[in-house]
């Protein structure tokens, strides 16, 4: 039994060890796992345990078990659920090229819409929350913890608790991305220049106008950081 199994619960251990399996290409979406009394002794747990890390891996959307048939790996991107995301940060390997591009189309899709809600619905409680951005420290993990609680608080008071739910499923990594994407100066410059204008928007109970200025910050927020990964990639096959 391996050195990790000791430090972690065994279905953990299993659980690990199956979604390195498929990320590295032993088990490829469209294969089947070993059958279980292989598996289980290929992993050197019992059945139960290994029957219990299938089921969360296959509730997250990873595997499907069909009765009579051999367990069968999902691609991923079309069968996961939010809980897939977190589980490839922490493989990094296997994340898009554009990954955080991808996430930044996400949130301009989905904030200014539950921006104008929460304006309309608590536009006081928003504008306290972004009282005093100025005072915030000018790093990256401050911004990145900043930006992480403003947007669940838009969330919870646009009075939509599926934006919240959607927001949560990106608990794990969120924050980790947003300090790369706040690493430039011009990113923590254009968001510190929104959190004074929504919080004067917001005092006003104007929803459209809230609407209008997220929309245009998600979007020069992607453009920056597209714009930056073009410039580095740029600086690489110079340096080549």
């Amino acid at each position: 039994m391996s050195q990790r199994l000791s430090s972690q619960r065994p279905s953990e251990y299993v659980e690990s060890a199956l979604l390195d399996a498929i990320l590295d290409g032993r088990y490829p979406p469209g294969s089947s796992l070993p059958g279980e009394r292989t598996l289980a002794g290929q992993l050197g747990v019992t059945r139960p345990t290994l029957r219990e890390a299938i089921q969360r891996l296959t509730r997250d959307g990873w595997l499907t078990v069909a009765h009579g048939k051999a367990t069968a790996v999902n691609d991923f991107w079309r069968e996961g659920g939010l809980n897939v995301l977190g589980k490839l940060v922490e493989h990094p390997a296997n994340l898009p090229g554009d990954f955080i591009g991808q996430l930044l189309e996400v949130r301009l899709h989905l904030a200014p819409a539950y921006a104008r809600a929460a304006v309309e619905q608590a536009g006081p409680q928003v504008a306290d929350f972004l009282a005093g951005t100025d005072r915030m420290a000018n790093d990256p993990a401050a911004f990145a913890r900043f930006d992480w609680l403003l947007h669940h608080r838009l969330t919870v008071c646009s009075g939509n608790p599926i934006y919240t739910l959607i927001l949560n499923g990106f608990r794990g990594f969120y924050e980790e991305m947003a300090r790369r994407y706040f690493a430039p100066a011009e990113a923590r410059a254009l968001s510190a220049d929104f959190y004074r204008q929504l919080g004067t928007t917001a005092a006003a109970g104007d929803g459209p106008a809230a609407e209008a200025l997220c929309r245009r910050v998600m979007r020069e927020s992607l453009e920056i950081w597209r714009t930056g990964e073009v410039r580095q990639t740029r600086a690489i096959k110079e340096g080549d």
